[in-house]
């Protein structure tokens, strides 16, 4: 079953409960770090569940709105990827199946079956952290979310938090390996 975000999941730094005129400016980097430790810690949940370690938030005016992990295993389902999930979660969150002005954080590049849900959904910016040499549909193997030939584009950064995304991918993959050979 597909858990549901909780909004108390991830606490708020102390200036956000500032006024608007109160708060220190935060930094892009900052408010993308702060973003994708989340994400972080739902693929920390995905490897712990057995799942490839894959998280994602969906953020709208500095509010979690749809938050998830890979549950392929769990689901049975191919379609079950972090990305997929939040997304969906967002758009009921919304109830609207366009998530413009929402930025998608996630651990890992997206797949072609991802990047096309995001265009889909118009999401209007994509962060992610470590490249998918073999299915990333952004930088590495295709460049979907910003194809001219397409009805929509998303702003993407990359590579924020890279080596602790990466490193969580590594370890699983290696343990997996280790107890295929016993």
């Amino acid at each position: 079953m597909i858990e549901p975000w909780r909004e108390e999941s991830f606490d708020d730094p102390p200036w956000l409960s500032l006024s608007p005129g109160d708060r220190p400016q935060a930094s892009q980097s900052e408010i993308d770090q702060r973003w994708m430790h989340a994400a972080i810690d739902l693929a920390m949940q995905a490897a712990a569940a057995d799942e490839v370690p894959v998280g994602a938030v969906v953020v709208h005016r500095q509010r979690v709105i749809g938050a998830a992990y890979n549950q392929r295993e769990q689901l049975r389902d191919p379609t079950a990827h972090a990305e997929m999930i939040a997304i969906t979660q967002a758009s009921a969150a919304r109830a609207d199946w366009r998530l413009e002005g929402c930025t998608l954080y996630v651990t890992l590049e997206p797949c072609p079956m991802c990047a096309g849900a995001i265009l889909q959904s118009r999401i209007a910016r994509v962060v992610y952290g470590t490249t998918d040499p073999k299915a990333g549909a952004v930088d590495s193997l295709y460049r979907l979310l910003d194809d001219q030939r397409l009805n929509h584009r998303c702003d993407v950064t990359s590579g924020v938090l890279a080596k602790p995304c990466g490193q969580l991918l590594t370890d699983f993959f290696k343990a997996k390996r280790a107890a295929g050979k016993k």
